[in-house]
Formats: structure tokens, C-alpha cells, sequence
């Protein structure tokens, strides 16, 4: 960006324009004499005029040239809320998620305890219900991480695309995000569970 100077040129005072002389009557010289000088006064208050519009013209483009930087900051800065707002979209799914694994593997527990202390005989109904909502959990984090890698990596091929035109300041980092390391260490997790269930105890029925 060019540096010009920030500070809006002062006002010019007000001036009259010299009157038109009165040549009538008087001698060709003379009155071409007199006529000139006036031309030349005219021209000394048209340079001062122009050398306030100059002015004034540095001074919109330099406010032109700030705005500018700012809108292009402005939009590098949307590109990072945007990829906050994604990782808070995928901390509601990590939260809707891991409590239907923590409900499902939690009934299954309880039920097991119950049936080894022969509380009750059978233990299978509510071995399916905690298989089915860890199998709930697991399908909505996969899909919650499915659309974020999806929207987070078009976002950043959006962001270098902008940046590499020059549209938009891309210096800051757009790291990988944690919410989606732990999202997915949270499916690791919920298909584990649903293995200790299904393969653990086969003579649950």
C-alpha cells in the first residue's frame, strides 16, 4: 500500500475572483497588456485549485487504499470464524454422540451386573437396546466428522486460492483442528465399545 499522507489537506480560504478590467476606450497595447495580466491571475487561482483537488485526490485514494486493506483482513479474518463455527458445529455432535455411547454402554453394564447376580435371567433385550444406541453415537460422529473434513478442507483450499490472488491477508496459520482429533479419537473409542459388547460376552442371551 502506498504511503501517502493520512491528514486531509486544510481548506482553501475563500478568494475572490478578479474582476474582468474595463479596456474600453484605451489604447490596443495597453488594453492586450491589461487583458493578459487578467488571464494570468486567472491562471495563478486554476493552479491553486488544482493543487487542491491533487490533494484532496491523494487523500481518497490513500483512504481508498486503508479501506481495502482492511476489507482484506476483514475477510481472512471471517475464514478463521468460520473454521471456529465448524469446530463448534462438531463439538455439539462430539456432546449428542458420546451420550448415546455413554447411555448404551452404561444400560449394558447395569444390566449385566443385574444378570450376574441373578437379579434377572436374561440380559439380551437390553444388551440390543446399548448396542443400538452406541451404534446411534458412532453413526452421528461419523457423519459429523465426515462434513467437517469436508468443509474444513474446502475452506482451506477457498482460503489459498484468495490468498495467492492477493484478496486476502493468509499469513496467519490454519492449523488442524483438535475438536476433530478428539472427535475421532471418540469413534476409536465408541467402536471398541461396541466390540467389548458384541464379541465380549456372546452368552448374553
Amino acid at each position: 500500500m502506498s504511503q501517502t499522507s493520512s491528514n486531509r489537506p486544510e481548506r482553501l480560504p475563500e478568494f475572490e475572483i478578479p474582476p474582468i478590467p474595463n479596456m474600453s476606450g484605451k489604447p490596443a497595447d495597453e488594453a492586450s497588456t491589461g487583458f493578459s495580466r487578467y488571464r494570468t491571475e486567472l491562471s495563478h487561482h486554476r493552479t491553486v485549485l488544482s493543487e487542491h483537488r491533487t490533494g484532496l485526490s491523494e487523500y481518497r485514494t490513500d483512504l481508498s487504499d486503508r479501506r481495502t486493506e482492511l476489507s482484506m483482513r476483514r475477510t481472512g479474518m471471517s475464514f478463521q470464524r468460520s473454521r471456529m463455527s465448524a469446530d463448534r458445529t462438531l463439538m455439539s455432535v462430539i456432546r449428542t454422540s458420546l451420550s448415546l455411547i455413554g447411555f448404551g454402554f452404561t444400560i449394558y453394564q447395569a444390566f449385566s451386573k443385574l444378570r450376574e447376580a441373578e437379579v434377572i435371567r436374561h440380559a439380551a433385550a437390553p444388551r440390543n437396546f446399548g448396542v443400538i444406541l452406541i451404534a446411534l453415537g458412532i453413526l452421528i460422529l461419523a457423519g459429523g466428522l465426515i462434513q467437517h473434513l469436508r468443509y474444513t478442507l474446502d475452506l482451506r483450499h477457498t482460503r489459498a486460492a484468495m490468498a495467492g490472488g492477493g484478496l486476502i491477508h493468509g499469513k496467519s496459520p490454519f492449523p488442524i483442528s483438535v475438536t476433530f482429533v478428539v472427535a475421532l479419537a471418540l469413534l476409536l473409542l465408541g467402536v471398541a465399545a461396541i466390540a467389548s459388547i458384541v464379541f465380549g460376552l456372546p452368552g448374553l442371551a
